[in-house]
């Protein structure tokens, strides 16, 4: 008899979730959404096998529930599914970017035959919806799992077995630890991002032309302000003390680099950059981690009309995809820079070797 998967929330990473099943399962996939348009689409792209009318009907009679909504939303159908008839020995688990309120919700299966592992799928997309769902989206990127303490091993092989399609890296923590170390890698970097953007903003309010300035480097440390507020937002509140603590110790770091400056020591000044530097050549280059790499490749271009399409064209005709485009310097008598974004790393060194086959100068910065 083919196993159940009951998946609520049918948009990118739910999809994804689903696909990646199905490609390394013989299974039923029922999905369930707010959104009829999501449901219909995913029904029609072969997504999900069932449209489940309600939470009860998707997760009837299933061996496996996979809540891919946001933490707010997983905490209240938590307690939904603690009133509801489950089936015996079923495993839950979600895709949270927080885990400890997702873990004192889950509190209300003790005593039952049900099996809540937390997860969370570090991997994700600039686009949105089960449209842009992949079954490769997590591929070597990190899944956590933040499992109770007293969890029978039996169910985390059962749902590592399921997940095994998603082809990531599986890696075991305490929702404690978990909360720490996303909020240090990922929540963290995005209040700094925004906080970035907000200075220049209000220095643009006496220096109109500084944004013209922005438009390069400035832009592209700060990519990652442009992401969704409203999922911030719930982070953010969900991982309160962890940001709280964040907050103090950024206070002391700034603390430390503003005394050096004050006290003109070069030599502190220059510690401390050779330091940043030499941590951050240490760090892994070729994993993806808990912020999405970006693999962006920059090319020189001449100032004459229809080289942004022949650029595209060489590459389609390789089949390589991109997934943004974006001139960042184009002038009169000069050479203009195209920034192309790739999916991953392999994509971006094929788009260079072909665009490099045809004399275009092309660079990684």
């Amino acid at each position: 008899m083919k196993r159940r998967v009951g998946i609520i929330g049918i948009g990118l990473i739910g999809g994804s979730i689903a696909l990646s099943i199905k490609r390394e399962h013989d299974v039923t996939v029922i999905g369930y959404d707010i959104s009829t348009e999501q449901l219909h689409i995913s029904k029609s792209l072969g997504v999900i096998d069932h449209i489940a009318p309600s939470v009860e009907e998707c997760v009837k009679d299933v061996d496996f529930i996979i809540l891919a909504t946001p933490v707010t939303r997983t905490v209240s159908l938590l307690d939904e599914l603690c009133r509801l008839p489950l089936k015996s020995g079923v495993i839950i688990s979600d895709v949270g970017s927080t885990k400890q309120e997702i873990f004192t919700a889950a509190a209300c299966f003790e005593g039952k035959d049900v099996h809540f592992i937390g997860g969370h799928p570090m991997a994700g997309s600039h686009k949105t919806g089960v449209s842009a769902a992949r079954a490769h989206l997590f591929e070597n990127a990190f899944y956590l799992l933040t499992p109770p303490a007293n969890v029978e091993s039996r169910a985390m092989i059962a749902l590592q077995n399921l997940l095994k399609g998603t082809k990531a890296r599986f890696l075991t923590l305490s929702p404690a630890q978990h909360d720490r170390m996303a909020g240090t890698v990922s929540h963290f970097p995005h209040i700094i991002a925004a906080s970035l953007v907000h200075q220049l903003e209000r220095l643009q309010k006496d220096e109109p032309e500084v944004a013209q300035l922005a438009a390069g480097g400035f832009r592209d440390i700060t990519r990652i302000a442009s992401a969704s507020p409203t999922m911030w937002r719930d982070v953010l509140l969900h991982n309160k003390e962890e940001m709280l603590r964040l907050l103090d110790e950024w206070d002391v770091e700034m603390e430390r680099i503003r005394s050096l400056i004050d006290a003109q020591d070069g030599d502190g000044i220059y510690r401390y950059f050779e330091d940043a530097k030499s941590f951050r050549e240490g760090l892994p280059v070729r994993k993806r981690g808990a912020i999405p790499s970006f693999y962006d490749l920059y090319v020189d271009v001449p100032d004459h009309p229809g080289v942004i399409s022949d650029v595209t064209h060489l590459l389609a005709e390789k089949q390589i995809s991109i997934t943004n485009i974006r001139i960042l310097e184009t002038r009169e008598d000069i050479m203009g820079v195209l920034r192309l974004s790739f999916r991953s790393e392999e994509d971006r060194e094929l788009g260079k070797i072909q665009l490099g086959a045809h004399m275009y100068e092309t660079y990684v910065v």
